[in-house]
């Protein structure tokens, strides 16, 4: 079984859904989760975890970790000898996704509060990978620059899922299709 079905089958998206949408969790459409922001699509969400290439005892930031369900995935998939980091700027969703994660005991996982005007999380950098849960209008530099050389980062920029290389000459930027996210705040 490949590593993303792993954290899957591992992390239930019941267990991360308000209970008025736990009948819909088979739904393969992006759900709310309340504050105007959705609990994503599977089928998005095992494409990103794929482009994002997630090894064990890699050091992880997920972006907009909403009701907590990717950053526990993330976890799984970096295993006890990693760390993930999930901030999110919606207060009420960040004790939302943390009362969620903290059913998978997943001790190297946490969530955390972002203040406005901060993009990811620049005072733990730098991570070997980051996910970004959120469309930006451009692509957003500060979160390449928390990067590992070689890191990799995926984001949504204008309807596009784009995965970025740290390299250093410069990011190296690839397209993977077209998807639609809530707006990166």
């Amino acid at each position: 079984m490949d590593p993303v079905t792993a954290a899957f089958d591992a992390t239930p998206r019941v267990d991360f859904l308000p209970p008025d949408q736990r009948e819909r969790t088979s739904y393969d459409g992006p759900l709310p989760i309340g504050h105007g922001q959705t609990c994503s699509q599977p089928r998005t969400v095992r494409a990103m975890l794929g482009l994002l290439e997630v090894r064990r005892g890699q050091r992880v930031l997920d972006v907009g970790s909403g009701s907590g369900w990717t950053t526990a995935l993330l976890a799984h998939l970096v295993g006890p000898s990693g760390e993930v980091r999930g901030v999110e700027i919606v207060p009420d969703l960040v004790g939302f996704g943390r009362t969620n994660l903290a059913t998978m005991r997943r001790g190297w996982a946490r969530i955390d509060a972002t203040a406005p005007g901060v993009l990811g999380d620049p005072e733990h950098a730098p991570y070997d990978r980051v996910l970004v849960s959120a469309e930006a209008d451009e692509l957003p530099v500060p979160l390449v620059d928390q990067l590992v050389p070689g890191g990799r980062l995926v984001v949504p920029v204008r309807g596009e899922l784009l995965l970025v290389v740290a390299d250093p000459d410069g990011p190296i930027v690839t397209s993977h299709g077209a998807y639609r996210f809530v707006p990166l705040r």
